[in-house]
């Protein structure tokens, strides 16, 4: 864990509203899912960096990115162990993994325990939430 005391980000509605997209703010401060094969970075492959599109914070690398087939970005690992949160979520009849930027609690998508490895982990994020960053 980062020694450093991170504070959160925290906005009002009106800001986060005014900051982002209808579609951002849905995914993110609603918890919504953009619909497979349509959000950006999917089929990405350039090289880079992939932050929260809310705050900015680091959350993935290309490094860890594969193609999961599923139509939504997906990454085995996040760039550290402080980068995200994860958060029982009991919607849509089912129980799964949330996973929110640590930050500014973002909802970026669900983590499952189905990927490549090392991890064996697939976060399965909407594009939606993220920023990349070409290296």
């Amino acid at each position: 864990m980062n020694d450093t005391i991170r504070k959160k980000v925290a906005r009002s509605e009106e800001e986060w509203r005014a900051e982002l997209t209808p579609e951002q703010y849905h995914v993110t401060r609603e918890h919504g899912t953009e619909r497979a094969f349509t959000g950006p970075y999917w089929d990405n492959k350039e090289e880079g960096l992939y932050r929260c599109v809310c705050c900015g914070k680091p959350l993935f690398s290309s490094e860890t990115k594969y193609d999961s087939g599923t139509g939504w970005p997906s990454f085995y690992a996040p760039v550290d162990g402080d980068a995200v949160t994860e958060h029982r979520d009991r919607s849509w009849f089912m129980t799964r993994t949330e996973v929110r930027c640590a930050d500014c609690d973002a909802h970026l998508g669900h983590v499952f325990g189905d990927g490549p490895a090392p991890t064996g982990q697939r976060y399965c994020m909407n594009g939606t939430a993220l920023r990349f960053d070409k290296t």
